[in-house]
């Protein structure tokens, strides 16, 4: 059995909704991440880091299988499952002997089709119902879906699930959120109703933390997904964090609030790793699933938000500690993507690429992560609802169904101000024909030419119904 001490821990930490510009360490001039500061000073400052897609179920799903989610056909938010037929790093990492966790957010399915849960859970879609305890996680704790990023099962009276409201006083009245935490703890997939209110960071990291302490205990390499829900909507900041912000508007100050409650709890964390002497030897990693929604998150410039396929969608905060291997202190200007985590993962574990029958889209960092030349052998493509990107170190080909195709220098114009598709046409076409290549590839995997196509028929999905015509033809 392999050991803490041969192997390397890896935790995957990511916020929900988390803007480029929406940490101290971009230059957000309010909200206060001292702990993610320091991540960011102790480790790797990932400059384009990119999220898989603009929203958040498929980005979940490129972290746990390197592949693009529309391989996969998890085209959006509450669109499909993560397939059955899916290697995931938990099982990859399950195999070479590591305790698995998962904690926050799920997404990537339903836990039951008896109890009306989240937006998906229920009677009405028995064919969701899809745990993480089936893609080799021995311990979760988790939700369906979106929670109040304070006293998380609790809906403030009159307030609708989108909304933003200040933190319940006692007596105040609420309803239920119609959200469930559940956990398979006891062996059965169940609902908790213990340790829940107050913020939700800290609820999470309530879970995380123990499991962690126990691997170590028994000497067990491993693997923990964190995936916090601030601060997506509702934005709820918990009385400690609210007061910080008193001076800052109503939705600023929930905002900010919650943000820095994350933060807390991702100082928690690190103290916890160095206490019981892993901090050294643990990949942590951290970025959000999307660009910022709507409200007081800020892309730090870039342009557009979350649904978007320009950088504001999806260019986000990325960060990389890991003191035995990684150098402090660096920014990295090369783009990497969250569908790299697996590939970087299994390299580090000198994992041969074969054990992952079907194709990737990510590739390792290994190399960069050592401070070596590094060069990603294709580019990084994306495709949402009827957009196209795809972007190399240095150009970036956008298009949108009906719309005149785009060319930006990253470089240069990082803001996409100056579309520069007119002064290269030979450029614009051949990102062009890689994109619809890729495009063909990922549709393959999707129809069925690597696994077959009993999930895809469970989940009743066809690729024209849900993508309508490619961005492109």
């Amino acid at each position: 059995m392999p050991t803490a001490a041969d192997q390397p821990n890896v935790i995957l930490m990511m916020a929900d909704d988390l803007g480029w510009g929406d940490v101290a360490y971009n230059g957000h001039p309010h909200i206060k991440t001292p702990h993610l500061d320091r991540m960011a000073q102790d480790g790797i400052r990932f400059d384009r880091f990119y999220s898989a897609s603009a929203v958040c179920s498929p980005t979940r799903a490129s972290c746990l299988t390197g592949r693009n989610p529309h391989r996969t056909g998890v085209f959006n938010a509450n669109d499909g499952i993560l397939r059955p037929e899916e290697v995931t790093i938990f099982e990859v990492l399950k195999e070479k002997g590591y305790a698995t966790g998962l904690f926050g957010k799920w997404h990537l399915g339903t836990f039951s089709d008896e109890v009306t849960d989240g937006n998906r859970g229920g009677s009405r879609h028995p064919e969701l119902v899809n745990l993480p305890s089936e893609h080799g996680v021995d311990l979760y704790f988790a939700t369906e879906s979106k929670v109040p990023t304070c006293d998380p099962m609790k809906l403030a009276e009159g307030k609708r699930p989108g909304d933003t409201w200040d933190y319940l006083k006692p007596g105040e009245p609420y309803t239920g959120y119609g959200t469930y935490y559940w956990s398979n703890c006891t062996g059965r997939n169940e609902i908790v109703t213990e340790n829940l209110a107050g913020d939700d960071s800290r609820v999470t990291m309530d879970r995380a933390i123990p499991f962690i302490e126990g691997a170590v205990a028994t000497d067990q390499p491993f693997l923990a997904v964190i995936w916090f829900h601030a601060p997506h909507r509702p934005c709820v900041a918990a009385p400690e964090f609210h007061d910080m912000y008193a001076d800052q508007p109503f939705e600023e100050r929930n905002y900010y609030g919650c943000i820095t409650g994350m933060d807390r709890q991702i100082g928690r964390l690190r103290a916890r790793l160095n206490a019981l002497g892993v901090g050294g030897s643990t990949m942590l990693w951290f970025c959000s699933d999307n660009g910022p929604e709507g409200g007081p998150g800020v892309t730090g410039g870039f342009r557009e938000r979350k649904r978007s396929l320009h950088d504001g969608g999806v260019r986000v905060p990325g960060l990389l500690v890991w003191p035995d291997r990684a150098q402090a202190g660096r920014t990295e200007p090369a783009a990497v993507v969250t569908s790299d985590y697996l590939p970087t993962v299994m390299d580090a574990l000198d994992i041969p690429a074969e054990r992952i029958p079907y194709r990737l889209d990510g590739v390792s960092l290994m190399d960069l992560i050592a401070g070596d030349p590094f060069e990603r052998d294709r580019p990084i493509c994306f495709q949402y609802r009827m957009q196209a990107n795809c972007s190399t170190d240095r150009h970036k080909y956008y298009q949108k169904a009906g719309g005149d195709p785009e060319l930006y220098d990253m470089l240069a114009d990082p803001y996409e101000a100056h579309d520069i598709a007119g002064d290269h046409p030979e450029l614009v076409q051949e990102l062009r024909e890689q994109f619809l290549a890729w495009q063909a590839d990922t549709k393959g995997s999707f129809e069925g030419d690597e696994y077959g196509t009993a999930s895809r028929e469970r989940v009743r999905q066809d690729w024209d119904d849900v993508l309508g015509s490619p961005a492109t033809q």
